[in-house]
């Protein structure tokens, strides 16, 4: 398989690509009799076995995961798939497959996305879409090269609720917006690795599953034992593997501001954490973090102020909030000179103006945002069969590679702690903070590259 680096796969393998991206996918695949998608899934013990339920109307042909236990139930519902441990030897056996779902751990999702796109398989990757800034940068960018279909796996961004907002933002509903205040519970509630010991410090020497391939697993992390402590729920508290609170729910929470005021990205923020176990705080994220974003005045709206809460830390009750209504545990305020809106957690749900008098008074405007019917993955199923002139996903990698990207630099900001950052997006540098320019990209394990 051949492996190209950022500079230079936009040049050394335009001529195959360009052949490729022409061919419908009807006529690639085994599959024009029932003009139905091919689709193989890379992790599928969570999340994947989850996306997949929602692509049942296609072909489900092959199945890859590194443990055979945890994945044992996906297995079982689809008999007729193949079923892979690596997925190299997926990829390089199995020319059927059009499009691949990739839901494994944060810190393998670059490699195996880049792996598929070279292939010429469209693309639904979980969120976030990365696990640090490089790889997202060169993701999104890789993903119009090879002009295949994306879609990151933020489901909330294909919902009702958010495309209101972003209408009722753009109507005026509550003037001018300058603030946003968004948080969530985790890691201290509502997720199994808010729950994670300290054992995986010790010098326990357990003996690896025999289901799993902890290789495989690891993929370019560095090398460790193999613990429970890790695999299979517990890895987002790790930064080695991981984002953190900030990177298992921003791509939720913030989407709605992010998408309804243009944030794109900082120029500058900050961050402060409390640390629960000194003694693997070099190696885990905080049970709670506050981090502040500065997004500078664009051509379409003035300069937002963004903090982001987690571990149950909240911001102040607002004004507008009626006395005895609560916050929802996770979610965001959106604060405007003329009112408020307040949403929970995926796709703004539930999002109303407050108080609740403003809500009932106001006059909704028109739509003007398509609506997805189809559902998340039917989104991007409908993109990948409509290919090249077609309409893109909704949270295509165009959009999925910023907004994770926003929610990386967040993540970098908890990690230097209590330092003010400059971030410059276009040279993707920090020009004050050689420490933080050192968390932009990291060092994959020998036998491993993007």
């Amino acid at each position: 398989m051949k492996k190209v680096s950022r500079r230079s796969f936009l040049k050394n393998t335009a001529m195959a690509a360009a052949v490729l991206n022409y061919i419908p996918f009807s006529i690639r695949g085994t599959n024009v009799p029932s003009n139905k998608l091919n689709i193989a899934a890379i992790g599928i013990g969570g999340m994947g076995g989850y996306n997949l339920k929602n692509c049942e109307d296609e072909n489900i042909v092959a199945l890859c995961d590194v443990d055979s236990d945890y994945a044992a139930g996906t297995i079982k519902r689809y008999p007729k798939a193949k079923v892979y441990k690596d997925y190299r030897l997926m990829l390089e056996k199995q020319k059927d497959i059009d499009a691949i779902i990739i839901a494994t751990p944060d810190h393998t999702h670059a490699v195996i996305t880049m792996a598929a796109m070279q292939e010429g398989k469209h693309v639904f990757c979980q969120k976030p879409l990365t696990h640090n800034i490089y790889e997202a940068r060169t993701i999104t960018e890789a993903a119009n090269y090879y002009n295949v279909q994306t879609q990151m796996g933020n489901q909330g961004h294909s919902v009702e609720h958010i495309r209101l907002l972003k209408e009722w933002i753009a109507d005026g509903a509550i003037g001018t917006v300058r603030e946003v205040h968004a948080w969530t519970d985790r890691p201290v509630g509502g997720d199994p690795w808010s729950t994670f010991a300290v054992k995986a410090k010790s010098t326990e020497n357990l003996p690896v599953p025999e289901t799993l391939d902890w290789d495989l697993w690891l993929g370019p992390a560095p090398y460790r034992a193999y613990h429970p402590d890790y695999h299979p729920t517990k890895w987002r508290a790790w930064l080695d593997f991981g984002t953190g609170s900030l990177g298992d729910m921003g791509c939720h929470i913030l989407d709605p501001a992010f998408w309804a005021l243009d944030l794109g990205a900082p120029d500058k923020l900050q961050a402060t954490s409390t640390h629960w176990e000194p003694e693997i705080e070099s190696q885990t994220f905080p049970r709670a973090s506050i981090v502040r974003f500065n997004f500078p005045a664009n051509n379409k709206r003035g300069a937002v102020k963004l903090t982001w809460y987690d571990g149950r830390l909240l911001p102040e009750i607002p004004e507008e909030l009626e006395i005895g209504r609560e916050l929802p545990s996770s979610g965001a305020l959106i604060i405007g000179d003329k009112g408020a809106m307040l949403h929970g957690s995926h796709g703004a749900d539930g999002v109303r103006i407050i108080p609740e008098i403003k809500m009932q008074e106001y006059v909704r405007p028109a739509k003007t945002i398509a609506r997805v019917t189809e559902g998340h993955e039917g989104d991007w199923i409908r993109a990948c069969k409509e290919g090249k002139g077609g309409k893109p996903a909704s949270s295509n990698f165009n959009y999925g590679g910023p907004l994770t990207e926003m929610v990386l630099l967040g993540m970098i900001a908890i990690q230097v702690k209590d330092q003010r950052l400059e971030w410059n997006r276009d040279e993707m540098k920090f020009t004050n903070n050689d420490k933080a320019n050192l968390l932009v990209k990291s060092q994959y394990r020998d036998g491993w590259k993007l």
